[in-house]
């Protein structure tokens, strides 16, 4: 492992999985697990392939009863690619002698490189070398060299290329009871000689897919088409230490794509089109040569490497070819089949990040929340609400995905899922509007799109809001908090939770965001809004009270998760973890004891501290005055010390946010947790998650812990706020980022040091605004500052 690659050595099959989703290539339109292509999906080995956005929606029978599920599709598998001596069997890892094996992830060319030495009889060996890429600069090509070399006496070979669309969405264990056979109608054929198709179906949603090969060699091809595959082959004879070349090269069409006619006659052109592996190489590296420098991170050692790994992934997902699709951020990246390919809140921790660096993108993925405005609010009539009440989990078009039920691996039940009650996805969304918009100056969206988004997101919380006349204040009943452990008060008939702080506070805050916007919109402008929203005249009256009167509970000096939480009973969490290790999924632990988790002052991940990792402490205590609370320090940090000490970690969110917190309260332990978030996935914390996809938001969330973290950056007023704190375990690193119209600004923290450098342009100088003082840098100009105790 360097900073530029990502090795493993040897082949273990328990790690295949986890090497398969770290090893996946993408570009933003689809992307490839990084599975061998001599290996078919099996217990071992899982190939899949996903674009952003296709979707397909089935029914199974659970527990018996009909449950409908929407999946992100696991299209057919471009990759087989097997081998074999004269009558011999077909090698792979599993079933040969593997001499010798390395897979080498190269983050700056996107390539996917592997070695392996088969032991072949008579003391023969096989040498593998393949090269792989999912091109960065055409988003519908894919290509594979492969390179065979004999060692010992001279060998024939028999080389099988294939188009496979047999394939299910098969990738996660504990979803195999459901119906996962989401293509109909495969068909295949021959182009032209060396080229073969396949053409399919998705069965409800009728996406129609297709893909073509070419297969390049100095021996002669030959086609056969073996429903539902279309297979290509050829007979190579390997002269020791001499090498031969088998070139794939892949294109991949759907009929989501903007500006084809037929997708599969798009791949045919396409694939008939492009040019040989050498030249697409090059045009791949000069387009992940661009990102790279958009994208600049500098930090050393391990985090260092982490970090950059996670940046690889968070552009494979969310490219600037995502600009032009209508996709949102799939919490497990295009890399697996976890969640379902399903959009949570996650770009929540992903949009701050992209923002800075790819703020087209950013603005895509918010047209794909505008887009399913009409739906939200649709919904929100349907449980008597005005305004809009956004999906926790989203996928095609906009409806709630979240399953009503869900599997329990330790008890084997199938239980009620009531995550659909996460109201506050709708608050993540006016969140990332208000972010995108301030990071990049779009005042045209904001005046448009995202003041509707805005608006109705608002509208949703005040009609939420009903008036407790015994509390003198707003309250908003029955939801559920990021902490998915608590999904209803103990023995409670029905699920819910009344005045979770998290909600209650950032349902305020867009309140409050919401009025500002509507007084700054141009008069012409607002009148449009208005008229178009049918606002009623006394709605932004009632909305100012609401922002000013929701009811945040507490016990014992300290922020309450929700109304009554202080009357729960305590956990015995050593006991726990003496019996069972890993109590990261402690409410699995107690449903099959019998017991639950709502019972008990425990959490799977930061819920009331949520509110720390999304708001400056001034800009919280600001919010905590306006709804008539005093926030004091002393009380914070009681708060933290609470939920830290009740706190599972459930998610791989929750080490990013403590770390976050912990970081900017100077505490020492802070380390520790943003060590928790680098290697979630790397490590695979959670357990063999990992395998079924990558954890893109905590992913994201570690580059935006060093860009504003650590940096204590914000974007607001129109000028760069900075605020760094010392962290001793990464007190030395850089990034360049985008802002307002200004390319490639750099920061650069060292030695007490605090360095920011604006490229030469035509546009106007930068305000920076820190604690003490204020300094103007213009393009073409380097401002060094030197740090007081990690403070400038």
């Amino acid at each position: 492992m360097t900073a530029r690659t990502w090795e493993y050595e040897g082949y273990d099959p328990a790690d295949e999985r986890l090497r398969e989703s770290l090893c996946t290539l993408g570009n933003g339109c689809f992307a490839t697990r990084g599975a061998l292509p001599e290996c078919a999906a099996d217990d071992v080995h899982y190939p899949g392939t996903y674009a952003a956005g296709c979707y397909n929606r089935l029914t199974s029978v659970v527990a018996g009863r009909p449950v409908e599920n929407e999946d992100m599709v696991n299209l057919p598998n471009w990759l087989p690619l097997r081998f074999r001596g004269p009558g011999g069997a077909w090698l792979t890892p599993d079933t040969a002698l593997v001499l010798t094996h390395r897979q080498t992830l190269n983050l700056d060319a996107g390539l996917l490189e592997r070695v392996t030495r088969y032991g072949l009889d008579d003391g023969r060996v096989l040498l593998l070398r393949q090269q792989r890429l999912v091109h960065m600069a055409d988003p519908h090509l894919a290509a594979l060299r492969t390179e065979f070399t004999v060692e010992g006496d001279p060998t024939e070979l028999e080389v099988e290329a294939a188009l496979d669309g047999g394939v299910t969405n098969s990738g996660v264990q504990r979803y195999r009871g459901l119906e996962g056979r989401h293509l109909t109608h495969v068909h295949t054929d021959t182009a032209v000689p060396g080229t073969v198709w396949l053409r399919c179906r998705t069965r409800t949603s009728d996406i129609r897919i297709g893909m073509a090969a070419r297969l390049t060699c100095v021996a002669p091809v030959t086609e056969t088409h073996e429903h539902p595959r279309a297979v290509q082959r050829v007979r190579l004879a390997l002269e020791p230490g001499r090498t031969v070349a088998v070139d794939k090269t892949v294109a991949l069409h759907t009929s989501r794509d903007p500006a084809i006619s037929d997708p599969l006659q798009a791949a045919v052109d396409r694939v008939r089109a492009a040019p040989g592996f050498e030249t697409l190489l090059k045009s791949h590296l000069t387009s992940w040569g661009q990102l790279w420098r958009r994208a600049e991170i500098d930090v050393p050692g391990e985090a260092g490497a982490i970090l950059r790994l996670h940046l690889f992934h968070v552009l494979q997902t969310l490219s600037p070819h995502t600009a032009d699709l209508d996709v949102g951020v799939p919490a497990r990246g295009l890399h697996g089949e976890a969640y379902r390919g399903h959009v949570f809140w996650d770009e929540l921790f992903v949009l701050p990040y992209l923002n800075l660096h790819f703020p087209e993108v950013s603005r895509a993925l918010l047209h794909y929340r505008h887009r399913r405005l009409d739906r939200a609010r649709a919904t929100a009539r349907a449980v008597g609400r005005r305004g809009a009440l956004y999906p926790w989990q989203s996928g095609s078009d906009g409806r709630e995905e979240t399953q009503r039920l869900h599997l329990n691996p330790r008890s084997g039940r199938w239980l009620p899922d009531h995550t659909h009650l996460q109201h506050h996805v709708g608050s993540a969304i006016a969140y990332n509007v208000w972010q995108y918009c301030e990071a990049s100056g779009d005042a045209e969206f904001l005046h448009t799109k995202g003041a509707e988004m805005l608006l109705q997101i608002a509208r949703f919380w005040a009609d939420s809001a009903t008036w407790d006349q015994d509390l003198g204040r707003h309250r908003i009943r029955g939801v559920v908090g990021p902490d998915e452990y608590h999904e209803a008060y103990p023995d409670a008939e029905q699920p819910g939770l009344d005045d979770n702080a998290y909600t209650n506070v950032t349902a305020a805050w867009v309140l409050a965001r919401t009025l500002e916007v509507l007084r700054d919109l141009p008069e012409p402008r607002r009148r449009e809004l208005v008229e178009r929203a049918e606002l009623d005249e006394d709605e932004p009256a009632n909305w100012e009270e609401v922002s000013r009167t929701l009811h945040v509970p507490f016990h014992d000096h300290l922020i309450s998760q929700f109304e009554g939480y202080g009357e729960l009973a305590e956990l015995d969490w050593e006991g726990y973890r003496k019996r069972y290790d890993d109590i990261r999924r402690l409410d699995r632990i107690l449903e099959a004891e019998g017991d639950s988790v709502n019972r008990y002052k425990a959490s799977k991940q930061a819920d009331v501290l949520m509110l720390g990792y999304l708001f400056s402490p001034d800009e919280l205590r600001g919010i905590f005055r306006r709804l008539g609370y005093q926030l004091e320090e002393e009380t914070w940090r009681r708060t933290v010390d609470h939920y830290l000490a009740r706190t599972s970690h459930g998610s791989t969110l929750s080490g990013l946010v403590h770390g976050w917190i912990l970081a900017r309260a100077r505490r020492s332990e802070a380390w520790l947790f943003c060590q928790e978030a680098l290697r979630g996935d790397v490590a695979d914390l959670q357990g063999g998650t990992t395998g079924e996809g990558i954890h893109l938001g905590a992913m994201a969330g570690t580059l935006d812990l060093v860009q504003r973290g650590l940096t204590g950056l914000e974007t607001r007023e129109g000028a760069l706020w900075l605020d760094p704190v010392p962290l001793p375990e990464l007190s030395s690193y850089g990034f360049s980022l985008q802002y307002q119209g200004h390319w490639g600004v750099r920061l650069r923290l060292e030695s007490g040091r605090l360095e920011i450098a604006v490229p030469p342009s035509g546009g106007l100088p930068i305000d920076v605004r820190l604690p003490d003082r204020t300094v103007c840098v213009g393009p073409g100009e380097t401002s060094r500052l030197l740090l007081a105790d990690g403070r400038a």
